[in-house]
């Protein structure tokens, strides 16, 4: 028969497991002190290109991309054209609205389900948003919880956990690089800046 004081306490950390965890997340106040400052209207202004990997619950690769952005600002507002080309051969193309006020942001594109929110602090961005995904033609709402570190002035990681009904079901790593201030194509028509 086991012994009644050493099951009691192991129930009780098994109860106050979830929040000891929930309590370990990093804040984005701990990003202060961390330079370079990441400044959205000075990163994402020019030409960028991306790589990343989309990964399901379990850490398995399932989707491979390439992505090829436009950043242009107009004061405190910007717009993001974003061309993503899958390894499997899908194209998908997302228009980020942005605005800044301070080290708060805000963000709405056509996939997203009403307005991104987060703030910066230091080298990092940390925002959430819930965004909709096809799976098998029909649309899914994810929610989605994005960190964005700036390792220098022209190379950035991104990292989202994306979950549903508060369990995590992938995550998405991203490497993000400048490559010019210059703009290396026209704005796509359907994204111009709402002035």
């Amino acid at each position: 028969m086991a012994n009644k004081r050493v099951i009691r306490p192991l129930k009780i950390a098994a109860l106050l497991m979830p929040f000891a965890i929930g309590g370990c997340a990093t804040g984005i106040e701990a990003y202060q002190a961390e330079t370079p400052v990441l400044e959205l209207n000075r990163f994402f202004n020019g030409h960028l290109t991306a790589y990343g990997i989309v990964q399901d619950y379990k850490g398995k690769v399932i989707r491979r991309f390439e992505a090829d952005i436009l950043g242009q600002w107009q004061g405190e507002r910007g717009v993001l054209d974003e061309r993503f080309d899958f390894a499997d051969g899908e194209v998908q193309h997302r228009c980020w609205q942005l605005e800044r006020n301070g080290d708060e942001y805000r963000g709405r594109a056509d996939d997203v389900v009403g307005e991104a929110s987060g703030r910066t602090a230091g080298n990092a961005l940390n925002w959430q948003y819930v965004l909709q995904v096809p799976v098998d033609g029909d649309p899914v709402e994810l929610s989605l919880n994005d960190w964005l570190y700036l390792v220098d002035e022209n190379n950035l990681i991104n990292r989202a956990t994306m979950s549903k009904f508060g369990l995590t079901v992938g995550e998405i790593t991203l490497y993000i690089r400048k490559e010019s201030e210059k703009p290396h194509r026209e704005l796509d028509a359907s994204c111009r800046l709402d002035l």
